[in-house]
């Protein structure tokens, strides 16, 4: 199958995908909990080296130029004080169940499933015990790596001419059901906070992030329609045979 007559495969639309996808895949690298290599690359300017061009390509903006955090420990503790614990302060949870107003009147473990039913659609699942750490499935760092699955698979079909459209179902509906509504909560709580310690380049992905979701949640939607309302489609499990989106 070829790929949408309007969407042909172009070197502009090849390079926005790849772009998206290194913003999906930086992002969930620095949401992480902070290692020694976080802070060697943004003190190295490795982050912004990748970031910037990917950036300009996705958006036409310019990303600025951002210090990195004094050293390791301070962007530990700027981390854990706004995502993990901060005296006196709520923090802000990365996982979308920890935010009761997103669970729209299901329980933790359904919505978590329906987490899952995405994941599972496209051969993923979540790491075991031995396979290192795990982020729970609806943790911000799991869903922006599931976005830049969808960029890259998308990318790959539109180069060699395949129908493209079922990753691009998949990213809107995913985007406006999960990630956007986590980022836009994210956001929310932070502007409560402003934690002065957190990285600069960590709370500049908080403020755009949101937005920059949106905007591909409508621009998906003008190439393969809107977002069916909740309970309009039913998300099938393993063992359906018919797919969630081709």
């Amino acid at each position: 199958m070829t790929a949408t007559a309007a969407y042909a495969p172009a070197p502009v639309e090849i390079d926005r995908l790849g772009a998206q996808e290194t913003i999906y895949r930086l992002a969930a690298a620095l949401f992480g909990y902070p290692l020694e290599e976080t802070q060697r690359a943004l003190e190295e300017g490795r982050i912004h080296a990748a970031l910037a061009p990917a950036w300009q390509t996705a958006t036409g903006q310019t990303w600025p130029s951002l210090p990195p955090s004094s050293d390791l420990d301070a962007l530990q503790i700027g981390y854990t004080g706004t995502f993990l614990q901060a005296r006196r302060k709520r923090r802000i949870p990365l996982m979308a169940s920890a935010h009761e107003e997103l669970l729209g009147g299901e329980t933790p473990g359904n919505y978590l499933l329906n987490v899952l039913a995405f994941y599972r659609h496209f051969g993923l699942q979540t790491a075991q015990a031995d396979e290192g750490q795990a982020e729970e499935p609806d943790h911000l760092v799991a869903m922006l790596e599931f976005c830049s699955l969808l960029c890259f698979l998308e990318r790959r079909a539109l180069i060699h001419e395949q129908d493209t459209s079922p990753y691009q179902r998949a990213r809107r509906d995913f985007i406006a059901r999960y990630l956007a509504p986590l980022l836009e909560a994210i956001k929310a709580r932070y502007s409560q906070l402003r934690d002065a310690n957190l990285d600069p380049t960590l709370a500049y992905l908080v403020e755009v992030l949101p937005d920059w979701v949106t905007e591909q949640q409508a621009s998906l939607s003008s190439r393969v329609g809107p977002c069916p309302l909740p309970g309009a489609v039913q998300i099938q499990s393993d063992t359906d045979s018919h797919p969630m989106w081709d």
